[in-house]
């Protein structure tokens, strides 16, 4: 089995690489491989930040088509629950991830984007989710992911024409959280991440946790999930170490390990 994702770990940052030649097309053996990596990502100690690099040419340019296309709805209706599965271990890595985006990210290539709470995109980059004119819609997330992101008339603008979208237009959706030239995308996203390494683990993963289960819900249960988990964070080492800290030193000046 060829390795055509590697999680490559430094300074606290996993990199989640896509290493499929040329376009890094999501096929079922990728898809698997990005459950693999991405429990792993969740799990380790010393990782404490995310990103996803499909490399410098493109990030992925969607699903194998080939693959696909002779599968009838017995073959989709299994195949649908391995799109599921990778997209929702990529959202549920309970740490902040960053989507470093070149080239193209179309399809389920978008979609892994938008598992990632942010997303750094190069000045020349194409974003899309071109489903429609396949006859099908996005099926690892994209009619769900992106509404939440952008609003569901843009989505659905989205997705019904097809189109992609250039990095200007992605950053004034909201779909781009930063454009940068295509040669300082990951240097870009390392640097969103690296202030997460040395911060308070817990806090961040309850935040992330918070966010993402409140956009689920209604308002009231939502609240109650936040009362949750920020009553949680009284049990951990960095609340007290940050909370002494401030009323010692004054504000930012806390160190955490994490605990």
């Amino acid at each position: 089995m060829s390795e055509v994702v590697r999680l490559e770990v430094a300074d606290g940052i996993g990199t989640i690489v896509l290493d499929r030649p040329k376009m890094n097309a999501l096929d079922a053996e990728m898809q698997r491989q990005l459950v693999v990596v991405a429990e792993e990502a969740a799990e380790r100690d010393d990782v404490k930040a995310v990103i996803v690099w499909g490399g410098e040419r493109v990030f992925a340019a969607g699903a194998d088509v080939k693959e696909m296309a002779e599968m009838s709805y017995t073959d989709m209706a299994a195949h649908v629950r391995l799109l599921q599965r990778f997209s929702r271990a990529l959202a549920a890595i309970p740490k902040p991830t960053v989507a470093a985006i070149t080239g193209f990210a179309l399809g389920g290539g978008l979609e892994t984007a938008l598992c990632c709470d942010f997303r750094v995109v190069a000045d020349n980059a194409k974003l899309g989710l071109p489903e429609i004119t396949l006859g099908i819609i996005p099926g690892a997330g994209g009619t769900q992911r992106l509404p939440r992101l952008v609003g569901p008339a843009k989505a659905k603008e989205l997705i019904f024409t097809g189109r992609f979208v250039d990095a200007t237009e992605a950053l004034e959706i909201g779909l781009a959280d930063k454009v940068v030239p295509a040669g300082e995308v990951l240097e870009t996203a390392r640097a969103m991440v690296t202030p997460f390494v040395t911060g308070p683990t817990q806090a961040l993963r309850a935040a992330k946790e918070a966010v993402d289960k409140g956009l689920e819900v209604d308002l009231s249960t939502g609240l109650e999930i936040e009362a949750q988990v920020f009553s949680a964070l009284f049990a951990t080492n960095d609340q007290k170490s940050g909370m002494r800290s401030f009323v010692d030193n004054g504000p930012g000046k806390a160190t955490f390990e994490g605990s």
